[in-house]
């Protein structure tokens, strides 16, 4: 599958993926302790909503927002810049198996909807090091929410991300790489359906038409309709999970 399709398909969209401005609130408050002046990376970014939240629930942090899609750190720019919040919010484009910091260089590491990129195993252990000992990971993880998912949906899952645990074996995962679990919840239906899937819904007909003539595109348009339809009918088999990780201890 074409990434470059995909991201294209995800420009100009409120979210790439399931999250809201009251959930990234409340997992911030969560973390028990941070400087003044805290240094935030918000790694695979996207266009940025919730790094724009970050910027106003701690107005003295300097971030740093990753994504590898050019066109969604153009799009953080003109949202940051209207929000006021653009002096201190600094996009680089990069990948997240490859970001170019120094060790230790964060006070808290952000993630909403991209870990899967890397698979939560990979993805914690790698940037790890770039967490200040006693520094947080937050990040949001698609997580089984029942031992015996439906048929379809554990087919779904198996094709997508096959890497889908449940919150117990996440949390071991995490404690085995020298994290300490800290706090987790699940993101409610709204944070799935008000800045995405019915952002996309509204979408798809312009898309579907714009790209008739595309098959690798259609195939992805195809399957996202697959996906909104699982997500409406088997909620209650599975979701994302917010989880706060401590850097060691």
């Amino acid at each position: 599958m074409d990434e470059s399709i995909i991201c294209t398909l995800f420009e100009n969209m409120p979210r790439q993926g399931p999250g809201s401005a009251a959930c990234t609130k409340k997992m911030f408050f969560s973390v028990p302790e941070l400087p003044e002046h805290p240094a935030i990376l918000d790694t695979g970014c996207g266009s940025g909503m919730q790094t724009i939240d970050l910027a106003r629930l701690s107005p003295g942090a300097r971030i740093t927002a990753v994504d590898v899609h050019a066109p969604f750190l153009v799009d953080l720019r003109t949202r940051a810049d209207a929000a006021g919040v653009a002096a201190r919010i600094h996009p680089v484009q990069a990948t997240m198996d490859m970001l170019p910091f120094p060790a230790g260089s964060f006070d808290l590491l952000w993630a909403e909807g991209s870990i899967f990129i890397m698979g939560v195993e990979r993805g914690i252990a790698a940037w790890k090091k770039f967490i200040r000992p006693g520094g947080y990971l937050a990040f949001t993880e698609a997580v089984w929410f029942t031992a015996a998912p439906s048929a379809e949906v554990k087919r779904f899952w198996q094709e997508v991300y096959p890497d889908i645990k449940d919150v117990r074996d996440t949390q071991t995962i995490a404690e085995k790489a020298g994290y300490t679990w800290i706090t987790s919840f699940p993101l409610p239906a709204s944070a799935w359906w008000d800045d995405y899937y019915n952002p996309l819904l509204t979408r798809l007909p312009a898309l579907e038409e714009k790209y008739r003539t595309h098959p690798e595109a259609q195939a992805i348009l195809a399957g996202i309709r697959r996906e909104i339809g699982l997500y409406r009918e088997h909620s209650s088999e599975y979701g994302y999970q917010f989880i706060l990780l401590k850097n060691g201890e």
